[in-house]
């Protein structure tokens, strides 16, 4: 497996000719430039703040600074780091504020602002001068000694008057900056394991105990999948067939009989074996559809837009995930859906889905009365439930008066980031008036 962390990459004999010595430069000389411009920056909102006009902004800076950092920890942590924060429940700039300033991860995030601003970037600047500036100084040594002509100082210390002289030089350079770039690793995964921890934490509990937690409720959701799977299996190969020649048998007995009470039992027992089995094809359908299995979550989203009572616009461009996610994200639309026809009083309404940064985005909007209560029974506490067993989380934002947007969010990796070949699916916007 290929490293996901500088740590892992360490290990690999082939080290010092991949990509992770300069990853892990990369990451500690843009932290040198990202904590400088930092401290600039908290010494201007130090000085508003003594008018407290600054506190404000001084208390926003860190979740700005902790969102660059969890991007720029792409550089040497493969690893998705998960935005702690939560979603408002209400729109507005005022519900924002409120939420953050009572969040724990909002003060752990303007601490590390503080640390970075204070102490990081020194230390980071420092590391990559030392692994990558003193080494180059070593390799240029024969090229101050063409520029002098006569003699170079080989950083600063050493007088170098010959060619034999500069070219060892040279190569006790070229030596330390493949020997340096080792302890330049290790700082970078250092300092990468520390943004983590303060930018996006795990809460509560061992870490054993969480990983325990986390891995027996994968394996029970995969089993409830499979055996999902297997009832639709059996339903569609069992019963469905019988329920299918049951209904071509009633149909010829049907034609045979002479007109009279037999026949018109017949052609009862006919019709209502028909309703039975339109019915058991809704129902196998409800269970686990088979487009889901055979062209994924984004064909699955189109038709289940396209059999909305309530005409909806579609915005689904999905690779193939993992069969859990596809699933929680199908019934997490549908039911989305299915609300929106029976509750909003909407005349139209929007489905968009994306898998970007290791989650499934998807949300559901419409243009109508808006209300929507959780605790209402609408079935949006059992959703949250069901995207909570993957690890994920379900947004409403629906003032009385609307608009509605439901948004649900899992954490997953796509089947070819997996390794795992296959090919995306793209769904294109369609409406059905």
């Amino acid at each position: 497996m290929d490293p996901r962390n500088p740590w892992q990459a360490l290990t690999r004999p082939r080290f010092p000719r991949s990509s992770w010595p300069w990853r892990s430069a990369g990451y500690l000389v843009t932290g040198g430039l990202l904590g400088a411009l930092a401290c600039l920056v908290f010494l201007v909102l130090g000085v508003f703040s003594l008018f407290l006009v600054g506190l404000p902004l001084l208390l926003l800076s860190g979740p700005a600074l902790a969102g660059i950092e969890r991007r720029r920890l792409r550089l040497v942590d493969l690893d998705p780091a998960p935005d702690p924060h939560r979603v408002p429940d209400a729109p507005g700039l005022a519900a924002w504020l409120r939420l953050r300033a009572g969040e724990q991860s909002t003060w752990r995030e303007l601490g590390y602002a503080l640390l970075l601003a204070t102490v990081l970037w020194p230390l980071d600047l420092i590391a990559v001068a030392v692994a990558i500036g003193l080494p180059g100084a070593l390799l240029g040594t024969p090229v101050q000694l063409a520029v002098d002509g006569r003699e170079a100082k080989a950083v600063k210390v050493y007088l170098v008057t010959s060619y034999p002289e500069a070219f060892a030089a040279a190569l006790l350079g070229a030596l330390l900056l493949v020997a340096l770039a080792y302890p330049l690793a290790a700082v970078a995964g250092a300092r990468a394991a520390l943004a983590r921890a303060l930018l996006s934490p795990r809460e509560g509990g061992s870490p054993a105990g969480i990983g325990e937690v986390i891995a027996s409720r994968a394996r029970l959701v995969d089993a409830f999948e499979a055996e999902r799977r297997r009832i639709e299996r059996d339903l569609h190969d069992g019963a469905q067939q019988r329920l299918v020649a049951l209904t071509m048998t009633l149909g010829l007995a049907r034609l045979d009989a002479p007109p009279g009470p037999l026949a018109d039992q017949l052609a009862k027992a006919h019709t209502e074996a028909g309703q039975v089995l339109t019915e058991l094809r809704e129902l196998i359908h409800g269970i686990h559809p088979q487009v889901l299995a055979d062209y994924g979550l984004g064909a699955a989203l189109a038709d289940a837009a396209d059999r909305s009572a309530v005409p909806v616009d579609t915005d689904v461009d999905l690779p193939r995930l993992p069969a859990a996610v596809e699933s929680a994200g199908y019934f997490a639309g549908c039911e989305a859906l299915a609300n929106v026809a029976r509750h909003s009083g909407a005349r139209r309404a929007r489905l968009t889905a994306r898998a970007e940064g290791g989650v499934l985005r998807l949300e559901v909007s419409d243009d109508g009365r808006g209300g929507a209560d959780p605790a209402g029974g609408s079935g949006l506490t059992g959703l949250a439930d069901r995207l909570a067993v993957l690890d994920g989380r379900l947004t409403i934002m629906s003032p009385p008066g609307g608009p509605t947007l439901l948004r649900a969010e899992i954490p997953c990796r796509s089947l070819s980031e997996s390794s795992v070949s296959s090919s995306p699916r793209t769904a294109s916007s369609s409406g059905r008036d």
